[in-house]
C-alpha cells in the first residue's frame, strides 16, 4: 500500500507548517541581524572605533548571509532545506556567543560576521525556497507570511536587545540573543518539509496529479536560468537597489541619536520598521496576487525612493517614525515578492538555488551600502548624501523592471493542477531549455 493511501487527510495544509517554520527562521535570523544598530554605540565605546569601522560587521555579515545562498540553495535542492535551516540557525546562536567573548573588534568581525552571516545564510533561503514550492495559487500571500519573521524580528528584537544591553552589557546580551536562536530556530526548523508529494499532497493542499513528476522536477536549470534576460535585469536590479535597502538598518538609530533623539526612543525606530515591514510582507505580498508580482515588485523600488527621500528631511522622533513606517511597508513588500517572482518565472525544480544566485546581488549591495554609508559620515559628519544615493538606486532599481517589463515573452496559458486555466501569476511552463513565464 502507498503512503499516499495510508496517510490521513490533514485538516490543517501542512504547508501553513513549512510557512511557520520559514517564518521562526526569518524571525530569529534576521531579528538577531538587526539588532546590531543599538549595539553601534557601545561597540564604538569599548573599542575606540570610527562608526565606518563598526559598520562594516554588520555588511560582512549581510554579505555572507545573502551571498552564502549561491551555496545553501543548491544544497537544499539536492539534499533538503531542514538540514540546511537547522545547522544555519545553530550556527547563528554560537556566532552570537562568540561575539558575546570578543576582546577586540576584529574578533567582532570573526564572530559575528563569520557565525552570523554563515548561520543567516545557511538557513534564509533553503527556507524561503521551500515554501514556493507548497504553494501556487497563494503564492505570493505564503511567501509573504513567511518572510514576515523579518518585520516581527525587527519589531520584537531590537527593543529586547536595548534592554539586555542596559541589564546585562552588550556581551551578555549576545549571550543570551545566541542561546534564543540556537534553541528556538534551530527547534521550529525542523518542521520545514521540501516537497507536498512526500506527503501525497499537491500545491495548494490540492490532490497530486497521478503519473506527473514532483513539483519541484518542473522549471529551469539554474543554468537557463541565470542566461535571461529576466533573471539578469532582475540581478541588477537587485544589486543597485542593495546599495541603500540597509543602510537604515545600521544607521537610522546613530541618525536620530545625532538629532537628539533619546537612545531608548530611537531604538524604537528599527522596531516601526518592523511594524511597516510586518504589514508590507503580509498586504503587499497578497495583493501582488492579484496586479501581478512584476509590476509589485516596480512599486516596491519606486516605495523604497520615495521613503528613502523623506529620511533627508526627517530629524524629530515623529518624522523619523513615519519614514521608518513607510520604509518598512516597501522594504517588506520587496522581501515578500522578489522570491514568488523568482518562482514565477523559473519554475520549481532548482528555486533555492537560483534565489541563491540572486542574492549574491544582495550581498554585495549589503557589504558596501551601510559600511560606505558610515565612512561617508566620518568624513562629512552628515548621511545628507548616501541617503540620497540611497534613494536614486532604488529609482535605478525601478526602471530597470520597468524596461524589462516592455521586452517581457507573451502570456502563455497553461492548464493548472485540477484541469482549470491558472491565473496569470501560477508557475511557468517550462520545456527542455525553454521557459515560458506567465507573469508578464
Amino acid at each position: 500500500m502507498s503512503r499516499e493511501a495510508t496517510l490521513p487527510s490533514p485538516r490543517i495544509f501542512y504547508g501553513w507548517f513549512v510557512v511557520s517554520a520559514a517564518f521562526a527562521v526569518t524571525f530569529v535570523g534576521f531579528g538577531c541581524a538587526y539588532t546590531f544598530s543599538a549595539f553601534v554605540e557601545p561597540l564604538q565605546r569599548d573599542f575606540g572605533a570610527s562608526r565606518g569601522s563598526v559598520s562594516l560587521v554588520f555588511s560582512l555579515a549581510g554579505f555572507l548571509y545573502f551571498g552564502l545562498g549561491i551555496v545553501s540553495g543548491p544544497l537544499a535542492d539536492r539534499f533538503g532545506s531542514r538540514r540546511l535551516a537547522v545547522a544555519g540557525m545553530v550556527l547563528t546562536g554560537l556566532g552570537l556567543m562568540a561575539a558575546s567573548a570578543a576582546r577586540s573588534l576584529t574578533e567582532v568581525y570573526a564572530a559575528y560576521g563569520l557565525g552570523v552571516g554563515l548561520g543567516v545564510g545557511c538557513a534564509y533561503v533553503p527556507a524561503i525556497g521551500a515554501v514556493q514550492r507548497w504553494f501556487v495559487r497563494r503564492r505570493g500571500f505564503a511567501s509573504g507570511l513567511a518572510v514576515s519573521g523579518i518585520g516581527v524580528g525587527t519589531l520584537v528584537m531590537p527593543p529586547l536587545a536595548s534592554f539586555l544591553i542596559a541589564s546585562l552589557g552588550w556581551r551578555g546580551a549576545y549571550l543570551v540573543l545566541g542561546a534564543l536562536a540556537a534553541a528556538v530556530g534551530g527547534g521550529l526548523a525542523l518542521l520545514i518539509e521540501n516537497d507536498p508529494r512526500d506527503r501525497g499532497l499537491g500545491p495548494d493542499g490540492d490532490p497530486p496529479q497521478s503519473g506527473n513528476q514532483p513539483a519541484r522536477s518542473e522549471g529551469a536549470s539554474v543554468s537557463e536560468a541565470i542566461r535571461s534576460r529576466r533573471f539578469i535585469s532582475l540581478y541588477a536590479a537587485c544589486l543597485i537597489c542593495s546599495f541603500g535597502v540597509f543602510v537604515p538598518f545600521v544607521h537610522l538609530v546613530p541618525y536620530a541619536q545625532d538629532h537628539g533623539v533619546a537612545p531608548s526612543s530611537a531604538v524604537l525606530l528599527l522596531g516601526v520598521i518592523g511594524v511597516g515591514s510586518t504589514a508590507g510582507r503580509f498586504f503587499l505580498g497578497g495583493l501582488a496576487d492579484r496586479i501581478g508580482r512584476q509590476l509589485s515588485l516596480l512599486l516596491m523600488f519606486a516605495g523604497m525612493a520615495l521613503a528613502l527621500a523623506v529620511w533627508v528631511i526627517a530629524t524629530d522622533i515623529w518624522s523619523l517614525a513615519a519614514f521608518a513606517f513607510v520604509f518598512g511597508v516597501f522594504y517588506g513588500g520587496w522581501v515578500a515578492v522578489l522570491p514568488a517572482v523568482v518562482m514565477d518565472y523559473f519554475g520549481g525544480r532548482n528555486v533555492s538555488g537560483i534565489i541563491g544566485v540572486l542574492y549574491t546581488s544582495v550581498a554585495f549591495g549589503t557589504l558596501i551600502g551601510p559600511s560606505a554609508a558610515g565612512f561617508a559620515f566620518d568624513l562629512s559628519h552628515s548621511y545628507t548624501l548616501p541617503i540620497l544615493a540611497s534613494a536614486g538606486a532604488n529609482i535605478v532599481a525601478a526602471v530597470i523592471v520597468a524596461a524589462t517589463s516592455k521586452v517581457a515573452a507573451p502570456v502563455s496559458v497553461t492548464r493548472g493542477p485540477i484541469g482549470a486555466p491558472r491565473a496569470p501569476n501560477d508557475e511557468p511552463t517550462c520545456r527542455g531549455s525553454s521557459f515560458v513565464n506567465s507573469n508578464s
